[in-house]
């Protein structure tokens, strides 16, 4: 077995219920190396993290090829598995997206995220069939890649505001039987709602937390497998930009700048 597949497997033992893996989502090599230092079991990537920090809008706009540099750079920054936020696969067919599989796969990834949203105005989420097409193609390309990729199937009805827990878990036991591992449903972190989707879903669930959500020890005893932050760390770490910015601007001071990461802490990152 090589590095690959060990780590692929290291990463597939993390998702266990009600003791959560929790990602805090990276869009740089300096902001998984922060991660990791501070305790991550894996890194995760944000798609809308990495498109804007290459001049891209999220939501299927930023090129494939620009997207697996980024998933690149951050497998080789860190030892740990990395799991990376492919949006719809960029791609329009089932074929497409294998091949995006098969680029992240060589970029050193060992799982993926694949939501159902679309972003071409022709509704808000592909059909089932459509999906499972696709989700189907994931695993054929992790399959003859030898790969045992983490598929996480991300269904967007909460997000969308289509859908409760019956259509979620329609559409996650469709999923399921594609070749999906676990189900991310962002959208909702209402304790009663994600119990019952803990007790419809039959494997291990993905929530999206962030400020006013319950904390990870209550999604725990929910049966959460999973708990991501998405691209709110990136959204956090652009304010403070924003904030120096319209300080020096205006006031003409600093005080946007306090407790900054130091320096010499973040080079010392950047040198292992």
């Amino acid at each position: 077995m090589n590095e690959q597949q060990t780590r692929a497997q290291d990463f597939r033992s993390l998702h266990v219920p009600g003791e959560p893996l929790v990602l805090v989502n990276a869009w740089d090599a300096a902001s998984a190396r922060i991660v990791a230092a501070a305790g991550a079991r894996a890194v995760a990537t944000t798609s809308a993290g990495v498109a804007w920090s290459r001049g891209a809008p999220d939501g299927d706009a930023l090129a494939r090829d620009r997207a697996v540099d980024v998933i690149r750079l951050l497998a080789a920054a860190v030892r740990l598995p990395v799991t990376a936020d492919i949006e719809s696969g960029f791609g329009d067919t089932p074929e497409d997206v294998a091949d995006t599989v098969t680029a992240v796969l060589g970029a050193g990834a060992v799982g993926v995220n694949v939501e159902d949203a679309r972003h071409d105005g022709t509704g808000p989420l592909r059909a089932v069939d459509d999906q499972c097409a696709r989700l189907g193609a994931v695993r054929a390309a992790a399959d003859r890649a030898g790969i045992p990729l983490y598929v996480n199937a991300r269904v967007d009805t909460f997000l969308r505001g289509v859908g409760g827990v019956p259509e979620t878990a329609a559409r996650a036991e469709a999923y399921l039987a594609a070749g999906a591992d676990g189900i991310f449903v962002p959208g909702t972190v209402d304790p009663a709602t994600v119990a019952a989707l803990v007790a419809a879903v039959p494997a291990p669930l993905n929530v999206l937390a962030g400020p006013g959500a319950p904390p990870i020890a209550e999604l725990a005893r929910l049966g959460v497998a999973r708990v991501s932050l998405g691209s709110a760390v990136a959204e956090a770490a652009y304010a403070v930009a924003h904030r120096a910015a319209a300080e020096a601007f205006g006031a003409g001071t600093y005080g946007a700048l306090a407790d900054a990461l130091d320096y010499g802490t973040i080079n010392a990152l950047m040198r292992d």
